[in-house]
């Protein structure tokens, strides 16, 4: 007989010492508290939550910003339940998660048990893997497969379910191995380089347009020879803002409508053609454009593609940049002419109007806060190369995605192809924990703070400085006029309390907290926020900005004219 160790024990060192987990997020409960402390002992930093979704959307984005599953721990049952918010996230965005969640002993089942839930049979027709530790050594295997189902491939999530006698049995110790599991890649079909780079050449006179999505965020340096080279303009979609510096002189995100218009030939890498680009179609884009589609998802090429699966490139995003690469040099592929005559002026035209927009000078003496005010103020005090953005919340993130440049990859996190609000607590934890050198600073509208406020103190808890901006219009995407409600039992389905103090319930939950109302306190304040968190003090700014309009409704940063 081998060693003897509590099975928590050997799957914490698994964990750690064989796939190198360095930080598990979550919530405890029974039975994963004794889980939960055997992770510690091995050396793994254990986040504790307030609320599983926000925990899990933190997981969810760890593993973003580090490329491999980020981990969740939580209780069975409703525990689950609150977690699949994180789950559903990681699936559209495609970011690892390994998800580890106790559950009801198993001479327990189907009994009516402790918060009994079949949740391998919940979760596993939508996940990767999902499957149940058994207490013996082919247990090491039932870890490997999650965690390899959750990086190869497109990345996604898997589920480990440890039955709660388990937890504390004493079984045979598993002996592990260290080593990296390596993410396996593939390269492209050479046919459909040939097609590819043929239709790129008879396109050597017309516009052609590069969009970078979120999914070729590792390849940032691939891309940058690839569009250097030749002299491809391109636009980053809202999340792959950095991959390419903001401030290349090829990025036409200033003239983003236009660009959408011109371009008679696109072509997509790591991006889907889903509502973020406008399905593809006109009016937004030219209707005779050609859409070449690069990932590593084989499902998403030719989706709301015109030209079905036609020019589609299945592989590994870097891989195919080189092989397009060497195959337009053998095909004497001379530099395109990059940006139009048009396409600078309006560029120049639209990058001046913002700039005089963000001139904090034009506001001064205002009598109420907005969104450009306050973001005229903030892009002269956030410093790109020592800051992490991110923004959630309609308005708010609209504006704060034209606002706010960045030349660094992973510097912006914001809703995402979910366009989902209350990630923005989770989101900034994850970025501490990450890169605590960074100034992780948070711009939410009072709405988006709403759905995870109490995590402030799992901020202070954790001692992680982080700066939270509340841009509070006293409204879900704006407020209303108290003094215009006539009958307070049908309030306005958008309105919220009118200048509610979240400043005070920062305090109360152990931060610092500022009331703002004019853009000489939010100067003084930021500068305040800043010498706090390098005191490992977080820190909000509860700035009161005007209600806005009460108008239609609908997503800003597309319909802008830039």
């Amino acid at each position: 007989m081998g060693k003897k160790v509590i099975h928590s024990r050997n799957i914490a060192s698994l964990l750690k010492y064989q796939y190198g987990v360095d930080v598990v997020f979550g919530i405890v409960g029974i039975p994963v508290v004794e889980f939960a402390q055997e992770l510690q002992s091995v050396g793994i930093r254990f986040i504790g939550f307030r609320n599983e979704q926000a925990a899990s959307y933190a997981a969810s984005a760890y593993g973003y910003l580090t490329g491999k599953p980020g981990v969740l721990l939580v209780v069975g049952g409703p525990g689950v339940i609150h977690a699949l918010a994180g789950v559903y996230n990681s699936i559209n965005n495609r970011w690892p998660l390994l998800i580890i969640a106790g559950s009801v002993p198993r001479d327990e089942k189907y009994q009516g048990g402790f918060q009994e839930l079949d949740q391998v049979s919940l979760l596993k027709p939508y996940l990767k893997f999902a499957g149940e530790l058994t207490g013996t050594k082919k247990d090491a295997n039932i870890v490997f497969n999650a965690w390899n189902s959750a990086t190869q491939g497109t990345p996604g999530v898997s589920y480990i379910d440890f039955p709660g006698d388990l937890i504390t049995d004493v079984v045979e110790a598993i002996e592990f191995h260290k080593h990296e599991t390596k993410r396996i890649t593939t390269g492209p079909d050479p046919r459909s380089i040939a097609e590819v780079t043929s239709l790129i050449k008879e396109h050597q006179d017309k516009n052609i347009l590069v969009v970078l999505g979120k999914g070729c965020i590792n390849s940032s340096l691939a891309l940058r020879h690839f569009i250097e080279e030749f002299n491809f303009p391109f636009l980053p979609t809202p999340m792959a803002k950095g991959i390419l510096p903001d401030s290349h002189r090829l990025n036409v995100s200033a003239a983003r409508s236009q660009a959408l218009k011109s371009a008679d030939l696109v072509l997509v890498f790591g991006a889907r053609l889903n509502w973020i680009l406008h399905y593809a179609s006109p009016p937004k884009w030219n209707s005779n454009a050609k859409f070449v589609q690069v990932d590593i998802e084989p499902l998403t090429l030719g989706v709301n593609n015109p030209n079905g699966t036609s020019y589609c490139i299945w592989g590994d995003i870097q891989l195919t940049i080189e092989n397009l690469r060497d195959t337009l040099h053998k095909l004497d592929f001379v530099k395109h002419k990059g940006l139009t005559k048009e396409l600078k002026e309006k560029i120049e035209s639209n990058k001046h109007n913002l700039r005089v927009r963000l001139n904090p000078e034009n506001y001064y003496g205002a009598k109420m806060l907005n969104y450009y005010s306050v973001y005229s103020m903030l892009k002269n005090l956030i410093d790109d190369r020592s800051s992490f953005i991110v923004s959630e919340g309609a308005n708010t993130m609209d504006i704060a995605r034209i606002s706010f440049e960045t030349d660094f990859p992973k510097r912006r996190l914001d809703a995402g192809t979910n366009a989902t609000m209350g990630v923005g607590l989770g989101y900034a934890i994850a970025a501490k924990v990450h890169s605590p050198e960074l100034n992780i600073v948070t711009i939410q509208g009072d709405s988006a703070f709403g759905f995870s406020g109490m995590e402030i103190e799992t901020a202070v808890r954790y001692r992680l400085g982080i700066i939270f901006i509340i841009m509070n219009n006293s409204g879900i995407y704006h407020g209303s006029d108290p003094s215009t409600i006539t009958n307070e039992t049908q309030l306005p389905p958008t309105m919220l309390s009118e200048k509610c103090r979240y400043d005070l319930v920062a305090r109360g939950l152990g931060a610092k907290g500022y009331l703002v109302k004019n853009l000489q306190e939010l100067e003084y304040y930021y500068k305040k926020a800043l010498v706090h968190t390098r005191e490992r003090i977080p820190c909000l700014l509860n700035v009161i900005i005007e209600p806005g309009q009460n108008k239609k409704i609908s997503f800003g940063w597309q319909k802008s004219k830039l």
